[in-house]
């Protein structure tokens, strides 16, 4: 494989170039599903919603220049969060940042060396239970967030779950679980009869409206940056390196 490989040529450009209406309005759609998913899963990592938002937006423009299929589709994944969580409770948003980078090198390495092509042979349950495994950590990690907790403790996903559940069940309130299950439930239909419509992102806004003209004691995830932050390496200290490798 060559460096030119990586860079997008013309017959790459030319589908989109002669409909540019239907790559418009997909990336348009892409952008707006992304959007909540983005906020959440800063949010979940522990770095913020504006760190997941402009990690979206700059992953996805790279991902288009120079994904490896005209067809890709990126966008933020909850896998990430699993793994960012502990690293961002031991190391900040700097080793955040350089294990991203790490594993960016990483895959292009495996991508030079053909590894890829190893992906077809591994078992189907596999990635299934590996999938499935994602989604219960995930849910779990909603668990303080959509009781209302903010002072759940653990040095696990579960038991940070549990206690905040312990919390709840000591200090009970109705407005955030009541919110979670209805923004939950509207996603979940929505999504089902109205797959073309971004029923998530719609949902967020009138729950964050009805929030905000009710007053409802939910916690704002506060206030999101303006513009990008400027790219730099001043996020990598070489003392951390080794643990961050690990």
């Amino acid at each position: 494989m060559s460096p030119r490989t990586l860079l997008p040529t013309r017959a790459d450009w030319l589908p989109g170039l002669r409909a540019p209406a239907a790559d418009l309005t997909a990336g348009v759609i892409v952008a707006l599903v992304a959007l909540p998913l983005a906020l959440g899963f800063g949010i979940s990592s522990g770095l913020g919603a504006g760190a997941g938002l402009a990690t979206a937006v700059v992953a996805g423009a790279v991902a288009a220049i120079f994904g490896g299929s005209r067809f890709q589709v990126s966008g933020p994944t909850g896998a990430m969060t699993v793994v960012l969580v502990p690293i961002a409770h031991e190391h900040g948003a700097s080793g955040v940042l350089t294990v991203g980078l790490l594993a960016g090198l990483m895959l292009v390495v495996l991508a030079f060396a053909g590894v890829g092509r190893a992906v077809r042979y591994m078992p189907a349950p596999v990635l299934e239970g590996f999938t499935a495994g994602i989604a219960v950590v995930i849910a779990l990690q909603q668990v303080p967030a959509a009781l209302g907790i903010e002072d759940a403790t653990g040095d696990k996903v579960w038991t940070v779950a549990v206690d905040a559940v312990l919390h709840y069940l000591g200090n009970p309130g109705v407005i955030a679980p009541a919110t979670a299950a209805l923004v939950a439930g509207a996603v979940l239909l929505g999504g089902r009869r109205m797959p073309k419509l971004p029923v998530a992102l719609a949902a967020v806004v009138a729950a964050t409206v009805l929030a905000g003209l009710f007053d409802l004691d939910l916690t704002r995830i506060g206030a999101i940056p303006s513009g990008l932050p400027a790219p730099g390496l001043d996020f990598v200290h070489p003392g951390r390196l080794g643990a961050l490798i690990v």
